[in-house]
């Protein structure tokens, strides 16, 4: 991370942006909770079950990032 040692962003609001960016996605059935949520689902609803948090995982993964890079790293540069 060479571009943290030319001090134009803020290391810790770098850091934060990262924490959270990939701890929103946590529901998604590929994480570990997102498959136990699957598994236990009744067996008429675990299509639905598997969807929706995929869908919500993967519209975050575009807009968590850019979201919280706005919010915490721009202001501090």
């Amino acid at each position: 991370m060479p571009f943290l040692l030319t001090e134009q962003v803020n290391a810790i609001a770098l850091i934060a942006a990262l924490a959270i960016s990939s701890s929103v996605v946590d529901c998604s059935p590929f994480s570990t909770n997102g498959a136990l949520v699957v598994a236990n689902a009744n067996e008429t609803d675990r299509e639905m079950v598997f969807k929706r948090p995929m869908q919500w995982g993967m519209s975050i993964v575009v807009i968590a990032p850019v979201v919280v890079w706005a919010v915490m790293v721009v202001p501090t540069a």
